[in-house]
């Protein structure tokens, strides 16, 4: 008997969307002791954290904090974010938005993103944003009309964030496309 099977793709989640504890687990991380202004704490204690994304090779550290662990989460929200611009996955045909983004921007009819940039959701909207602009070619509009967000919110997205502007900006040069602004 023959059977006729639909396979629906699901691209695999962004790295910049994972779990804490997913990510981590795909991460070298240490400590270390920093290096300027603090005083004689920073010279004796290990406060810097660095974290190593393993299967990209992207890093992040940070160690402006008193407390290792503060720094360790400062360190993994700037890898997310850095995880957002550098790394693009596949979109599906068809419907793009995640749930995540289906709850940040509903279908209202304004078309408003709704997160802070300093939002532990940020780098993951980011990233989901930056993945459609690339599968769209670079093209915001479209871009915006997959993601059912008004131009102006999706350029705001990136604004928030400076290095995903440039990152788009330089992929829409290299295709003759003029820079946003």
């Amino acid at each position: 008997m023959n059977t006729l099977h639909e396979y629906i793709y699901t691209p695999p989640p962004h790295p910049a969307a994972l779990a804490t504890d997913v990510l981590l687990a795909q991460c070298d991380w240490g400590r270390g002791r920093g290096t300027g202004p603090g005083g004689q704490h920073r010279n004796k204690v290990e406060t810097l954290v660095w974290i190593t994304h393993s299967p990209t090779g992207i890093e992040s550290h940070a160690g402006e904090r008193r407390s290792a662990e503060e720094n360790k989460r400062m360190a993994v929200t700037r890898l997310r974010l850095a995880l957002a611009v550098r790394v693009r996955i596949p979109v599906p045909i068809g419907e793009v938005r995640s749930d995540l983004w289906l709850r940040r921007c509903p279908d209202s009819g304004t078309g408003i993103i709704t997160c802070n940039p300093e939002h532990a959701d940020y780098p993951a909207l980011l990233a989901e944003a930056m993945d459609v602009i690339h599968a769209c070619g670079e093209d915001i509009k479209r871009a915006a009309l997959r993601l059912s967000c008004s131009l102006s919110q999706l350029v705001k997205l990136l604004k928030d964030h400076p290095p995903a502007l440039v990152r788009v900006n330089e992929r829409r040069e290299s295709r003759g496309l003029h820079p946003m602004r």
